[in-house]
């Protein structure tokens, strides 16, 4: 006997009746789709019952919004394309799934491997919401955690830490940074248990739950190695290079320009000529967030130069200096 006209409410129910034999592999697919989508349309009724449901339209305009968001971002034209490619192959898997043929299951969980401050969280974020907006995800929000938030200090205390973060992250993205160290103790290390619990979870949370493991390029191979189960469970593996001179000048500016300030040309010549020190093109400093740290720190430059004057001007109070960035820098590197 089918079930195709019972509309299952929990993907366990969809599970149970294909280990026993009563619906078939593609109506279990098909039955977990709608699921989704049915969760999907819940989530967003709960965040203002007066809206109705997005329609196919409000989703694809939607989709096309945070797509130009992504596009926006400076540099990383190799992750974008990694990115174009999964939402395209997602969308035509729908669009099949709905004219009644074979639909791929696709296992949305990634690995993201880069130096610190190279984009990974930010695309993560742009990736739940993106994963929402295509009815993938019901909620696409982002749980970000290290080893501290996964291992507990005594025996049973990380499964259950593990598991309040995934129940957090339910709907949405897990982002596990350094992910990694989970695996740093040994076999007797209780981060041994917190990989298990996550394991688990992928399989039991597999249409509700995105997880990505994120960190440094050659830490991070070492650690799927570790688990025979971990590199199936993660078949995407996307890499974030680091950013080029010109690239970190961009970023730089758009920071100062967000906050109405600019560079004066002896600035700007400066700035590009710090970019390209080894200091910067390194990997360890050269990204957004050491970058991020050298804008607010030119700020408070700025400030110290103009806080004795009496009536500095709309300009004055605009523009780092030379000066500002002379000794923005020269507080974390001496020498440049």
């Amino acid at each position: 006997m089918r079930l195709q006209a019972k509309q299952p409410e929990r993907l366990q129910e969809i599970s149970e009746w294909l280990r026993q034999g009563q619906i078939t592999g593609a109506e279990a697919l098909r039955m977990a789709m709608r699921l989704r989508q049915r969760r999907a349309a819940a989530a967003a009724a709960k965040v203002d019952p007066a809206e109705p449901a997005p329609g196919a339209e409000a989703r694809q305009a939607a989709v096309r919004a945070i797509m130009a968001e992504l596009d926006g971002l400076i540099g990383l034209q190799s992750v974008k394309r990694h990115v174009r490619e999964i939402q395209a192959y997602l969308e035509i898997q729908g669009r099949r799934l709905e004219q009644g043929l074979p639909s791929e299951s696709t296992a949305l969980h990634m690995v993201f491997t880069g130096n610190p401050g190279t984009g990974k969280t930010t695309v993560a974020r742009i990736l739940g919401r993106l994963f929402k907006a295509m009815g993938i995800l019901p909620k696409g929000h982002m749980v970000e955690v290290e080893r501290a938030d996964l291992v507990g200090e005594y025996i049973g205390h990380t499964a259950q830490r593990t598991r309040e973060v995934i129940n957090r992250a339910l709907g949405g993205v897990l982002f596990v940074d350094e992910a990694y160290s989970l695996a740093r103790g040994g076999e007797k290390d209780f981060g041994k248990e917190s990989i298990d619990c996550l394991v688990r979870a992928l399989e039991e949370h597999r249409r509700e739950l995105m997880v990505i493991l994120a960190g440094y390029p050659a830490e991070m191979e070492w650690f799927l190695s570790t688990n025979p189960g971990l590199r199936s469970r993660f078949p995407t593996i996307i890499s974030f290079p680091d950013y080029t001179a010109e690239e970190l000048f961009a970023i730089a500016e758009s920071m100062w320009q967000v906050r109405q300030y600019e560079l004066s040309p002896d600035a700007r010549a400066f700035l590009r000529s710090a970019l390209r020190a080894p200091e910067w093109l390194a990997g360890e400093e050269g990204n957004a967030r050491a970058l991020r740290n050298l804008v607010e720190r030119s700020l408070r430059c700025q400030a110290l130069r103009l806080v004795g004057l009496a009536n500095p001007t709309k300009g004055e109070l605009m523009t780092i200096v030379r000066a500002d960035l002379q000794r923005a820098v020269s507080e974390r590197w001496s020498g440049i």
